[in-house]
């Protein structure tokens, strides 16, 4: 398999700080990874680093075999070929669009209808994505009168429209109720066990939010990596308790995970 993600000794300095520090990474063709991190370690770094907005101070990036800052990397030929769904885009969308027009306009690259005539396989595409999300019922509504989990479901069929060969997501769940992110887990379950589906990473900070289907997980503390690999061996209560920096037990129950802290004494 060959690598989709590549960091070689990366670090990210903004006024002196180093946001991730020295961090060295692979992501491999077909892999579903996660990011477990404390607010301020790092996650969302890492993520803007993989979409390609977001460049090193220092170490290597490589993203679907092209180099960040490398002689003929193109970044703009790049980004088309990432897929991202999280608060940031949500941000740039317009309200007045409906579910159905804030899906389609990701096959142009852009956040607003203008004056696009978009073919019948443009539709029937993003129809099909928000079906396998549980939109159908929505095409019509605006976007800016969903709810949050109705609107993280659009985020992630806009994400796919592009046929990503690399699928972002950041905190996918955030904010989302009981039942709203019961719901969004079994999705995106079923998502990351399609074969045909692209490579995925997603930022979380609760190990209740990794989907069946993921593969691996990376945890960052500070700007450096812990622990990252499959996720049978490194989602531990020793790594997470290093991570999060206290006491946690971590609990594999079916397809699921689950921790919890040690009772005080």
């Amino acid at each position: 398999m060959s690598d989709v993600l590549e960091l070689v000794d990366v670090s990210v300095v903004r006024d002196g700080r180093a946001l991730v520090d020295d961090v060295s990474w692979s992501v491999k063709e077909g892999e579903r990874w996660v990011i477990l991190g404390p607010n301020g370690a790092g996650k969302t770094t890492l993520l803007n680093l993989a979409s390609s907005y977001l460049f090193p101070s220092k170490g290597t990036a490589t993203i679907l075999g092209e180099q960040l800052g490398g002689v003929g990397t193109d970044v703009f030929e790049l980004r088309p070929r990432i897929g991202m769904a999280g608060v940031a885009m949500a941000d740039k969308l317009p309200k007045r669009q409906t579910v159905l027009q804030t899906v389609l306009t990701a096959a142009y690259g852009m956040t607003a209808t203008w004056h696009e005539n978009y073919e019948a396989v443009d539709e029937e595409r993003a129809r099909a994505f928000l079906d396998r999300l549980g939109m159908t019922e929505y095409l019509d509504r605006k976007f800016g009168t969903l709810s949050e989990g109705e609107r993280k479901r659009t985020l992630i069929a806009r994400a796919m429209m592009t046929d990503p060969e690399l699928l972002l997501l950041d905190e996918p769940a955030a904010g989302l109720d009981l039942g709203g992110r019961e719901d969004l887990v079994r999705r995106l379950g079923r998502l990351a066990r399609d074969p045909f589906a692209p490579s995925m990473i997603m930022v979380t900070h609760h190990v209740e939010e990794i989907a069946p289907g993921f593969t691996h997980v990376l945890m960052i503390r500070q700007g450096k990596i812990l622990a990252a690999g499959p996720m049978e061996t490194e989602l531990s209560s020793r790594n997470l308790s290093l991570c999060f920096g206290l006491p946690l037990i971590v609990e594999h129950t079916g397809d699921r995970y689950t921790a919890r802290g040690l009772p005080l004494s």
